[in-house]
């Protein structure tokens, strides 16, 4: 198969493989980018899905060759040679062409491509015609001949530029008054300079120049093709009337059909540009963000969800808990009368976890009576999240930085509801300490022994006012017994009272560390979910994008 040599050098060829791939990559980037990747660009990348998918449909090996130029520019002329008939119309009176003009070569059917083309007009070459000077076969060929670009008529202009939008190989056919005119070189040349692999520049009418003006005249539009972005173009001086250039022009028209390639690398073109146009809208890379990582983010909401005045209330819990286990038996019960600031938040689940749905709180509970966040915590909130979004959307294009602002800021409601229900479904208990238990066996002990010492004294005492004979009382030293079991009993109950509330502080403070532990741990789950979660969905989809665009540059 011979190599596609068309305005350039040697074109690698584009595998039908490839280019579907490429094709699905860019419709890929389209979905996961959505309205983040620009409107125009996103409109004209779906186009060429489409004429990929149309085109490669179409069942033969035809190769599309459309000339376009301006007016006055001798294209018709040009198809007529070309083609070796007067099948298009020539004349003074212009725009000649207002419909294109198709001219097919070889025996296989083109009908489906021209319907495809939307091409009335057609013209079949005998199979046996060829340009003169030609080497190689032209079977296969479809030339068409376009309205002038630059038509009076808006009708003409758009026509030319929707079949040039179709076709497989582009011939720039321009005369030496116009091979300067900026509309061939802005819009057209400059706008297509990635085909410059199915791109070929004629210089018709050299015919009415001189040999050193045409020289000079072909000179200059091959440094206007290089400005425009093919450096490498290649122009081909023609004249329709003494047939100059015919066969040259004959020659690479047929290297590019025996090449059965151009439609390919025409639409490889495409796939590459649509790519290139909407890979702005994408960053190089993308940051990395975390829940464990984002300490002031979890600081902020569990201010905001009341975490430390659950934690101060888990503190106070322990105290009095630990009072009602291990103080004076004598005077313990005031205890019990005393509020227990957890159940005050409807925060005591009794040492396990509650699970419960949102409609349960909502409903049965309503909310735990933590006070609302102040307009401080809420503030705090707010920074933290304007900071994870500034962080992970800074480096990012403007829609991008957008769209995490979105989702790292969820609806206020449902996310005072979450950090509710984060507290509430977290346990607030632990076991209860072995020494809460031998301190209160031990505090019985001694209660017992304090009574037993009062009840000796006072069976003493009424022994003695009944004036019963005096009964011996056991000493301890000069101290009888029974003032020593009462009054040791009292002093030991409340010198053991005392420890017990000091290594009550001492406990309160470290269930209220491990309590505190828990709340952060359910706040960094909210946060996860509620707002890490949805900014790295739009970190992903930016990811997902941004490979699958470097994926279709590369056909």
């Amino acid at each position: 198969m011979s190599p596609l040599r068309m305005g350039s050098a040697k074109v690698s060829s584009v595998t039908a493989e490839s280019l579907t791939s490429a094709s699905g990559s860019l419709e890929q980037a389209l979905v996961s980018g959505g309205d983040e990747l620009p409107e125009g660009a996103s409109t004209r990348a779906r186009t060429v899905v489409t004429k990929v998918e149309q085109r490669t449909s179409i069942v033969g090996g035809h190769t599309v060759v459309a000339l376009a130029g301006a007016t006055g520019s001798g294209k018709s002329s040009l198809f007529n040679a070309l083609v070796g008939e007067g099948v298009a119309s020539v004349g003074a009176r212009r725009p000649t062409t207002s419909r294109p003009t198709a001219a097919v070569w070889g025996d296989e059917p083109a009908g489906p491509l021209l319907d495809w083309l939307d091409v009335a007009t057609r013209h079949h070459v005998a199979g046996d015609a060829t340009v003169s000077g030609t080497v190689g076969s032209l079977d296969g060929l479809v030339l068409l001949d376009l309205p002038d670009f630059d038509s009076r008529e808006t009708a003409h202009r758009a026509e030319a530029e929707r079949v040039l939008d179709l076709v497989d190989v582009f011939v720039w056919v321009t005369d030496p008054q116009k091979y300067a005119d900026a509309r061939l070189h802005d819009d057209y040349v400059a706008a297509l300079a990635t085909h410059d692999a199915v791109t070929v520049v004629v210089l018709n009418q050299v015919d009415r120049l001189h040999e050193d003006d045409v020289d000079r005249c072909v000179a200059d539009l091959k440094r206007l093709m290089a400005r425009d972005g093919m450096p490498d173009a290649t122009v081909i001086p023609t004249s329709a009337r003494t047939g100059r250039g015919i066969d040259v022009l004959g020659q690479r028209l047929s290297n590019a059909v025996s090449g059965a390639n151009a439609a390919r690398t025409r639409l490889a073109a495409d796939v590459r540009q649509a790519a290139a146009a909407l890979r702005p809208a994408v960053a190089d890379s993308e940051p990395q963000v975390k829940a464990k990582g984002e300490g002031d983010l979890v600081d902020a909401l569990a201010r905001a969800a009341g975490v430390p005045t659950v934690v101060a209330a888990v503190e106070r819990d322990y105290r009095m808990q630990a009072v009602s286990h291990t103080g004076w038996p004598f005077t313990r019960w005031v205890q019990r009368f005393r509020p227990r600031p957890l159940r005050r938040l409807r925060l005591d689940n009794g040492g396990a976890a509650i699970t419960v749905s949102d409609a349960d709180v909502r409903s049965v509970l309503g909310r735990s009576s933590l006070p609302p966040p102040t307009p401080a915590a809420r503030a705090a909130v707010d920074l933290a999240t304007r900071s994870l979004a500034d962080r992970a959307g800074s480096a990012l294009p403007t829609a991008w930085g957008d769209a995490v602002d979105a989702a790292a800021a969820p609806p206020g409601h449902a996310m005072a509801d979450a950090l509710d229900q984060a507290v509430i479904s977290t346990s607030l208990r632990s076991r209860t300490p072995v020494w809460w238990r031998v301190v209160g066996i031990a505090q019985v002990v001694l209660a017992l022994v304090a009574v037993a010492g009062l009840a000796w004294l006072l069976v003493l005492m009424l022994l003695g006012w009944l004036q019963f004979p005096s009964i011996e009382t056991p000493t301890l030293g000069p101290l009888p017994w029974p003032f020593v079991l009462l009054v040791g009993g009292v002093l030991a109950g409340l010198l053991l009272a005392l420890v017990s509330r000091f290594l009550a502080g001492i406990g309160a403070r470290r269930r209220a560390r491990v309590i505190d532990g828990r709340l952060r741990e359910s706040i960094s789950t909210v946060a996860d979910e509620r707002i890490l979660a949805p900014v790295t969905a739009v970190l992903e989809r930016h990811r997902a994008t941004r490979e699958h665009l470097e994926t279709a540059a590369k056909v």
